[in-house]
């Protein structure tokens, strides 16, 4: 059975919402402080754009989960070697605070809310890591201050593969380190055809979450119950059922609940539009903005609710670089980009950017898993589109001496039938 669209949005406060508690702390690392980004103005730019991205794949028919975090941080590894008019397009599409201080202080402040993020998920009683790699051309010469500046701020080593050479085996390589750091939960990111000869330079994050419910659903009370579609229709799904106190709001068109996990540092806030056809019209007013406010009533009023929601699981796969060129960032796939300070020459440009994402939940918690990869090809290569042409109309013809250039015919086509 075709899964059913759900009737609500699920949203990962930590990946969305500024007040994050580990993503609130300011940046302390670097000894000019007069320049240090707090790393709460980063969160609120990703969060910015996961907005933006939810706005262009909302569209997508039937479910949908993604990692914008995860997304983030691949192009934050990317933009760190992105110069000129490629660098601004994909600040102003990513909403990275370049105006506050200059390229190493934002990979300060960004690489210390991956780093918290990790110091919390090894403390917890949940698990959550976050991993980074880079994957370059055997022989290739990267600038050592763009590889520096990955491995010291975002833990991305940059490792040695044979994409001329050995394509397939470079493939499996990245696969298995993406399937390694995401539990096995994120398997074949990168597809036969998608690397080739010419790739330079692939960018990779993972992300991976396993927490428990501060407050379990006891699975003798899940049940089959009625689940409604946006179109009407009504299906049959497992409902996890429990009554207890947790946040909750009553806006005019929806309700909102916090579940949170254990220790309380992460939570899941489930929007539920009042009506069954309801999703389109909550999604129009999502914006980063009414987002925040939601949460922050959402967090005036903790009340005994009695909660019912389905037990689901999905994977959705993306491939979002017509995504990025429609919300701006059109300069990085194409002949006009400019990475040089990867490797000091404009020679490379972003190919595709993968992203994939695995989600389970059920009655003792969620476990949830994305990977991005970020393709760097030679743009001395890129695929120029096949042309077409279809002589359907009337036309001109020369038959000339090749040898000589002399021109000995001359002729004109307007009906290819006519005889005389």
């Amino acid at each position: 059975m075709k899964a059913a669209k759900l009737v609500f949005v699920l949203i990962m406060v930590c990946a969305v919402v500024p007040g994050c508690q580990a993503a609130k702390q300011a940046d302390t690392d670097k000894a000019d402080t007069s320049k240090n980004i707090d790393s709460s103005v980063i969160v609120t730019g990703n969060n910015q754009f996961a907005v933006d991205l939810y706005q262009k794949l909302r569209d997508t028919e039937g479910n949908l989960f993604f990692s914008p975090y995860s997304i983030s941080t691949a192009l934050a590894m990317t933009y760190a070697g992105a110069r000129g008019r490629t660098e601004s397009q994909m600040a102003d599409v990513l909403h990275f605070p370049v105006s506050e201080a200059g390229r190493e202080q934002f990979a300060a402040a960004f690489g210390k809310i991956i780093k918290d993020l990790n110091e919390k998920g090894k403390e917890g009683n949940y698990q959550l890591s976050v991993a980074n790699a880079l994957w370059g051309q055997k022989g290739y010469e990267f600038v050592d201050e763009f590889v520096e500046l990955v491995n010291s701020n975002y833990d991305g080593r940059l490792s040695e593969v044979d994409f001329a050479g050995a394509t397939e085996a470079a493939r499996k390589i990245i696969n298995g380190w993406v399937e390694e750091k995401t539990n096995d939960k994120i398997k074949e990111l990168i597809k036969p055809g998608l690397l080739d000869a010419m790739t330079r330079l692939v960018l990779t994050n993972a992300i991976y979450f396993k927490g428990n419910w501060a407050s379990q659903f006891e699975k003798d009370r899940t049940a089959p119950a009625p689940f409604y579609l946006s179109n009407g229709d009504k299906i049959e799904a497992a409902m996890m059922n429990q009554t207890g106190k947790f946040f909750y709001m009553q806006a005019d068109n929806f309700k909102a609940l916090e579940l949170p996990y254990v220790e309380d540092e992460l939570s899941m806030v489930v929007f539920l539009p009042n009506k069954a056809n309801g999703l389109g019209e909550f999604e129009e007013k999502l914006t980063n903005d009414n987002l925040s406010k939601w949460i922050a009533d959402l967090e005036k009023s903790r009340v005994e609710v009695k909660v019912s929601i389905p037990k689901f699981k999905m994977t959705n796969r993306f491939s979002l670089a017509s995504v990025l060129r429609s919300m701006g960032m059109t300069d990085a796939f194409s002949s006009s980009a400019d990475f040089s300070g990867m490797s000091g020459r404009r020679d490379l440009y972003i190919s595709a950017v993968i992203h994939q994402a695995y989600v389970d939940v059920n009655e003792e918690g969620t476990e949830a898993a994305a990977a991005t990869a970020v393709t760097m090809k030679l743009l001395s290569t890129m695929p120029a589109p096949t042309p077409v042409f279809r002589a359907d109309h009337p036309f001109v013809f020369v038959i000339r001496d090749n040898n000589t250039g002399s021109v000995l015919f001359v002729g004109r086509v307007v009906s290819p039938n006519a005889s005389e």
